[in-house]
């Protein structure tokens, strides 16, 4: 298991604006404390799941540049483990920063992936959306790849927002969609059915093709590029679109909590 950092903690800033600038919460001691067990959990769950990615066709091959990656908010659980793993297995050090809403719930998981070493940046549509905008350019400028949930912080699900376009507009980068499929899995009953894989269970993982949103699109032109990510997000969490796959070497379960 690897130690987890310890975070100095500041009182919850809720809503409050400092000088017209929103300010995100801070994870407090508890959840520094929780994000340091659930991080090691994860680590310990995911040597025990059989990986595949893009249909058994081998490691992903990604532009010589920074990429923005769009997962669905309830793929979020596996995201470490596929990107040193799969992604970037050859980094010496990890070199992605993450769009986490400021909310209260954002501070643990920002907390849970900065134990992973992310970078995350604290942001939304209704909160932060432009200074967060700014920040992650500034770390793509730095080298650093991007991930991003575009039906986050609150759906709806499975939605792609324009946020992500935006994004991809003002860096220059290409989209990079991505997916997974868990055989025995746990949905929890919150707006995105967070998806959390059980032990021994497979994940088949998709990456698409690059999506780039030229700097000069117009409205309409973006709008076609938005329904072309929300189809590859879509074909890459369809469960009958490798059943049978799944199904002759681990038969599927969700149990609902």
């Amino acid at each position: 298991m690897k130690s987890c950092p310890v975070h100095s903690s500041s009182p919850s800033l809720g809503r409050k604006r400092v000088s017209g600038v929103v300010v995100p919460n801070t994870p407090s001691r508890g959840q520094v404390a929780l994000a340091c067990v659930v991080s090691n959990g994860m680590r310990l769950l995911a040597t025990t799941l059989r990986y595949r990615v893009n249909g058994g066709r081998g490691p992903v091959s990604l532009p010589d540049e920074p990429v923005i990656f769009a997962l669905w908010h309830n793929r979020l659980g596996l995201c470490m483990k596929v990107y040193k793993s799969f992604v970037r297995p050859h980094h010496e050090h990890e070199h992605l920063a993450a769009l986490i809403s400021a909310s209260k719930d954002g501070a643990l998981l920002a907390a849970i992936l900065q134990a992973f070493g992310v970078q995350a940046v604290r942001g939304s549509s209704s909160r932060r959306g432009a200074q967060a905008l700014l920040e992650l350019a500034s770390w793509a400028g730095r080298g650093y790849d991007l991930a991003v949930t575009p039906d986050g912080p609150k759906g709806p699900r499975h939605v792609v927002q324009d946020g992500v376009m935006a994004l991809a507009q003002v860096t220059g980068l290409p989209i990079i969609p991505y997916s997974c499929r868990l055989g025995w899995k746990i949905q929890v009953r919150s707006w995105d059915r967070f998806q959390i894989p059980l032990p021994f269970s497979h994940c088949e993982m998709t990456f698409g093709e690059p999506i780039r949103v030229p700097r000069g699109a117009t409205d309409a032109e973006r709008n076609q590029l938005r329904e072309q990510l929300q189809a590859a997000l879509q074909a890459g969490h369809d469960e009958t679109a490798v059943a049978s796959e799944v199904k002759s070497s681990n038969p599927g379960t969700t149990i609902g909590c």
